[in-house]
């Protein structure tokens, strides 16, 4: 190697084979770090002088090449008071052959002096000659790319972000540490994988599509959210952040795409817990609206069926406690069988367990030791996370039971007894199969909540249906069984009650023999509630049935039955009292106070008899007046309470006018009339009880 190989300005240029300029073309890009640090290299011969002086080396110390070679170095960019130590770095890398590196001050072509970074080395050309190669680069601005690389590799290895280079086919180049962890796939095991073999996400394509959009584009795309279950833990739900964004280097050109990867799992589980609340909240407040509604226990426990399979539970069954539905005091908890009624089911969506439960109505007898036993012997929550084999012979009936609910697929189970005024009513027993999740603490408090709501609302019920049913048979068995024809007459009757317990009791008919062939026929209402009611009525239609007995006037009748009801305490009665004789045709009546009898005959319009109005029973020392209406063959006499025609959104007037226009035809069969006249006027939930006797002349 000699300094005569190497081309100088006195050289004639090669021949460019295609004929063009080489200084026309577009100069290269600085693409490389070399580039950007700008080393400069330059040879020394065994004497010192410069034979070799790159551009580089131009830039760096400001001597042009052809000011440099053939100089001694050490001369031109040497400080005076440097040259003895440079001096004798040289000769002991010419001697030795042991490189030096390190950095030095040099003096620069503008008389300054700069800090360079120096490798030098013992160059052996094929002739034997001896050169010493040195490489030089701008001290700070080394110092500054070591700085930036080394902090790059910090912040890329200890972020808690993850981090990951892709190449244009969105293969793994570079993976941090965290993301590692994120995956749970180690950085090995990226490299060279493409992207969808690593990510978690079931969106992986949505992935892949927003990053090829980055590199076609430029635009990086930020936040972007998505959910999965790592390899690292797969039972439980993550969520990451995802940024994606182009990488290119200094000369523009396309190097991959980088994505950062940031776990918000805790956020995402944390508002995932708000929404549940939020939810969890609106099922209570939509469950004190919705669970209850009316004093039905069927009813209430459907509506608490029907609220728990929207949000809690696949497969809800309601079982109250048979004893307790009948209102029987419950025996202490002990370890033997309960007798459950099944009161509603439901589930979310068509499956074989339904097929495992008790139909509505049913009648159940459950061991000791199957788990909605033990549920309402211990009064607290039954909890099975994960149900096996062994936990469905025990939720069953039976073993045939057990099979249809493994075929469903039930992995979780919860019973929550039904307790009010720390009564245990039943339980509340609660079956998921499609919903991944098993019941959780949460779960046990939501269900825990709609049970003790629909428990109080379920033994309202009850009890309101227990005293109803008393006060309706009570009723019912004061009201007369009469044969539907009487001499002279033909009569049809109906009494319905009303549909609250309260107001259970006051009305009631009779149709009384009396001699001569006479009927006496009596509708009555006693203006109070409840079974105090039924009961007075029951003393004022044996009264009734002693004063007809003694063949009075209807007006004598009223007479005396108004003294006895002002013995009777707050309860003011009205009553119509007709006496119907077949041989005169004759039908006498006297009224206290109740409604107005109405009158059909074939080929005139129904009419409201115009009897004198005397005062309700119990008033006292009021006349009451007998007027008389004859009866022709196919008359119709109709005699009702004031419930059958009072309601809160009509006039009076307007009702009695609605009921005429059902007698247009008084032809019609007594029952048939009775149907239409209670059918037509009575709406199911109106507030009063009704009595209605039809009577046609023969």
């Amino acid at each position: 190697m000699t300094a005569e190989s190497f081309p100088t300005d006195d050289d004639p240029p090669d021949e460019d084979p295609y004929d063009e300029d080489p200084y026309d073309a577009e100069p290269p890009r600085r693409t490389s770090l070399l580039d950007v640090l700008s080393v400069a290299a330059l040879v020394l011969d065994t004497d010192g002088r410069i034979v070799f002086w790159t551009p580089q080396a131009e830039e760096l110390f400001g001597y042009s090449a052809d000011e440099a070679l053939g100089r001694p170095a050490a001369r031109l960019i040497i400080h005076p008071e440097h040259l003895q130590a440079v001096v004798k770095l040289f000769a002991d890398v010419m001697a030795t052959g042991r490189s030096w590196a390190g950095a030095f001050p040099i003096r620069h072509k503008d008389g300054g002096t700069r800090l360079m970074e120096f490798r030098n080395m013992r160059l052996l050309d094929d002739l034997g000659d001896v050169y010493a190669l040195g490489l030089a680069a701008d001290h700070s601005l080394l110092q500054r790319v070591e700085t930036d690389l080394a902090l790059c590799e910090r912040l890329i290895n200890q972020s808690p972000i993850g981090l990951a280079l892709l190449d244009p086919d969105l293969r793994y180049l570079l993976v941090n540490p965290a993301l590692e962890r994120i995956d749970g796939i180690p950085a090995e095991d990226h490299l060279g994988r493409r992207l969808r073999e690593t990510l978690p996400f079931p969106d992986v394509d949505t992935v892949e599509s927003a990053l090829r959009q980055v590199l076609t584009t430029g635009t990086p795309l930020l936040d972007q959210y998505h959910v999965g279950r790592p390899r690292s833990d797969p039972e439980h739900e993550h969520a990451w952040s995802l940024s994606f964004y182009r990488l290119e280097d200094p000369g523009g050109r396309v190097l991959g795409a980088a994505t950062s990867v940031v776990d918000v799992t805790e956020r995402h589980r944390a508002a995932a817990e708000a929404d549940r609340a939020r939810r969890r909240l609106a099922l209570i407040a939509h469950a004190s609206t919705r669970v209850g509604t009316s004093l039905e226990v069927e009813q209430t426990a459907a509506e608490l069926a029907e609220i728990a399979s929207r949000e809690l539970a696949d497969v809800v069954a309601v079982d109250v406690l048979d004893s307790a539905l009948a209102c029987r005091r419950v025996r202490e908890p002990a370890g033997g069988p309960e007798l459950f009624r099944a009161l509603a089911l439901r589930a979310a969506h068509p499956t074989v367990a339904l097929r495992a439960a008790d139909a509505p109505g049913d009648l159940a007898s459950y061991d000791g030791d199957r788990l909605v036993t033990l549920c309402v012997h211990t009064g607290r929550p039954v909890l099975v996370r994960h149900v096996g084999e062994r936990d469905l012979r025990r939720i069953a009936r039976d073993a045939e039971a057990a099979a249809l609910l493994a075929r469903s697929g039930v992995h979780s189970y919860l019973a929550v007894p039904l307790i009010a005024h720390g009564e245990v009513l039943g339980a509340l027993d609660l079956k998921r199969t499609r919903t991944p999740d098993p019941f959780d603490d949460d779960d046990v408090v939501l269900a825990g909540e709609l049970a003790s709501r629909a428990a109080v609302a379920i033994d309202n019920a009850r009890w309101y249906q227990s005293v109803r049913n008393t006060a309706l048979t009570l009723q019912r068995s004061l009201l007369p069984d009469h044969p539907p024809r009487h001499t002279g007459l033909l009569v049809a009757s109906r009494y319905q009650p009303a549909q609250a317990t309260s107001e259970v009791g006051g009305d009631w008919y009779d149709v009384i023999p009396l001699t001569g062939d006479k009927t006496a026929l009596v509708v009555g209402d006693v203006m109070g509630n409840g079974i105090d009611a039924a009961a007075t009525m029951g003393r004022l239609r044996t009264a009734t049935c002693a004063y007809a007995d003694l063949d009075l006037d209807p007006e004598e009748v009223l007479r005396h039955l108004d003294k006895i009801t002002c013995d009777l305490e707050h309860y003011i009665v009205t009553c119509l009292y007709a006496v119907f004789d077949p041989h005169t045709r004759q039908c006498r009546m006297a009224n206290a106070g109740h409604m107005p009898p109405a009158l059909a005959r074939t080929g005139e319009d129904p009419r409201l008899l115009d009897l004198p109005s005397g005062a309700p029973l119990g008033v006292g020392g009021i006349r009451f007046e007998t007027a008389a209406v004859g009866l022709g063959p196919g008359d119709l006499l109709v005699l009702y309470t004031d419930g059958l025609v009072e309601t809160r959104q009509h006039s009076i007037d307007d009702r009695l006018n609605t009921l005429l226009g059902f007698l247009d035809a008084p032809e019609r069969p007594l029952e048939q009339t009775c149907d239409l006249l209670l059918y037509g006027l009575r709406h199911p939930d109106d507030h009063d009880d009704v009595a209605l006797l039809v009577a046609r002349a023969l």
